[in-house]
């Protein structure tokens, strides 16, 4: 009989491509991961990991254990959503990751939400940008994220997930109170063309999106300075070194020296949550769906 918890580490193995990798994902240490894999190699009676420099890769048996052990956990994932669907009780645990302004806007009304609604529900948050959210669930190692594309950039989403609709998120233009503009009702993005930009850091999906948006307004934006988190992109605006682009949901204070603009042409970030549909029926991932709109509509 092949052991379950042992399959869920060649899983993650495979997902992972690294011992490391797969310790991180199943919360564990990389000689936990070597030794479920040891056990498992005895179980079966062949290899399943072979040396690859310093690390190791699978054997064509591993791969082929591997595959099975996909569809092994995606059948006892659907089994448990049908027996908490039949059950009909918000139980167990539910793991949410969302990008950081949702975390910050969305997760403190949602998760008290959810606390005070079905105590026996254990409920763990983390931040995540929006493709590794996505990646995390499809991985197992989330079971709902909240993600986000804008209007004119939208973000690949594979099959086999669900999905959700929580809100529009609608950015303005942060920029000095002594900017030329500061005092307009509304901004076109090419009236800072000569500005110098904070954005996102690089690699990110918004900072691919504010480069993509404003090259099609016709400049090249000349980007300063970078930061992660909006309240260190106003403070970087407030003390006169650029302009952004300060999405509302999550905003938070916005320091004195900021002004606040709205764009002429409405940008909208589009926000949402997905789940693996074989988990569709999970009461749980219900409930965090319906808390999650729920704190949406209040920040709406």
């Amino acid at each position: 009989m092949l052991n379950l918890e042992r399959l869920r580490t060649l899983d993650a193995l495979a997902r992972h491509g690294s011992v490391s990798g797969a310790a991180d994902g199943l919360h564990v240490t990389t000689s936990a991961v070597s030794q479920q894999m040891a056990k498992l190699e005895r179980e079966v009676g062949q290899q399943l990991l072979a040396k690859n420099g310093r690390g190791v890769r699978l054997t064509d048996a591993g791969r082929l254990l591997a595959d099975h052990a996909a569809r092994i956990l995606s059948q006892v994932e659907l089994a448990q959503s049908d027996i908490e669907a039949q059950r009909g009780q918000v139980v167990g645990e539910v793991r949410l990751g969302a990008f950081p302004t949702a975390a910050r806007g969305l997760f403190p009304a949602a998760v008290a939400a959810l606390r005070g609604d079905h105590p026996d529900l254990r409920v763990q948050t983390r931040e995540l940008e929006p493709e590794l959210g996505i990646r995390a669930v499809i991985r197992g190692d989330l079971d709902l994220a909240v993600v986000l594309d804008w209007s004119n950039k939208r973000l690949p989403v594979p099959g086999g997930l669900s999905q959700a609709r929580l809100l529009d998120d609608v950015p303005d233009v942060a920029m000095p109170a002594g900017h030329p503009l500061a005092d307009r009702d509304e901004v076109d993005l090419e009236e800072f063309a000569d500005d110098e930009w904070v954005s996102w850091p690089e690699g990110e999906f918004c900072h691919d999106w504010l480069v993509f948006t404003l090259r099609a307004k016709g400049f090249e934006p000349r980007i300063t300075h970078l930061a992660g988190e909006h309240h260190t992109q106003l403070a970087l605006i407030a003390a006169g070194l650029g302009v952004c682009v300060a999405p509302r949901l999550g905003r938070g204070p916005v320091p004195e020296g900021v002004a606040l603009v709205p764009v002429r042409q409405r940008m909208r970030r589009h926000v949402y949550a997905v789940w693996r549909t074989d988990a569709d029926r999970r009461p749980s991932i219900r409930a965090a769906v319906d808390a999650l709109r729920t704190a949406a509509g209040s920040e709406g």
